[in-house]
């Protein structure tokens, strides 16, 4: 399926919806650093769907998937050598929480993004996740309401990407 953003708009086959991106907008991608907040402008292949099995029913999915646990976490220091990686806490590096109160990462699409290879302070975790109800920017993450996503999950195939535009 051709997925494109572009203008604060996801288009995703005949679904045209609203998306909110990074608090440090669209960012050429040889721009984009660790922590500034940014969304890279690239094609960024979707890698696999993470699912709180607590507050999502398991869709049919065409891409691999898992359910995420409490501990699950996602390294972001450029020092680990799990930069850029999933991980399990407590770790000694920082890494962020996935599993949290809010509802944004009860569904996470994990993207392409520095990770073939890993370059340390490139940026890491790139998601496409949940949108916050206030419409809030994310951290450099892709984001959608819950009743965009959940009905999108399983036309999702291997070998999709999302491009991601910059603006014009």
């Amino acid at each position: 399926m051709r997925l494109r953003v572009a203008g604060g708009w996801l288009e995703a086959g005949d679904v045209r919806a609203p998306v909110t991106v990074g608090r440090g907008g669209i960012v050429p991608a040889a721009a984009k650093r660790e922590g500034d907040g940014a969304t890279p402008a690239a094609r960024l292949p979707l890698r696999g769907v993470l699912l709180r099995p607590d507050r999502i029913a398991l869709p049919a999915l065409q891409l691999p998937w898992r359910w995420l646990r409490p501990e699950d976490g996602w390294s972001d220091t450029p020092a680990d050598p799990a930069y850029n990686r999933p991980v399990v806490h407590p770790h000694p590096f920082g890494a962020e929480l996935l599993w949290r109160a809010d509802s944004l990462y009860d569904i996470i699409l994990v993207l392409g993004w520095n990770d073939a290879p890993v370059v340390p302070g490139r940026g890491s975790a790139i998601f496409w996740h949940l949108a916050a109800a206030d419409g809030r920017p994310t951290e450099g993450c892709l984001a959608t309401a819950r009743e965009t996503l959940l009905p999108l999950l399983p036309r999702l195939a291997p070998g999709d990407e999302v491009e991601v535009a910059l603006p014009a």
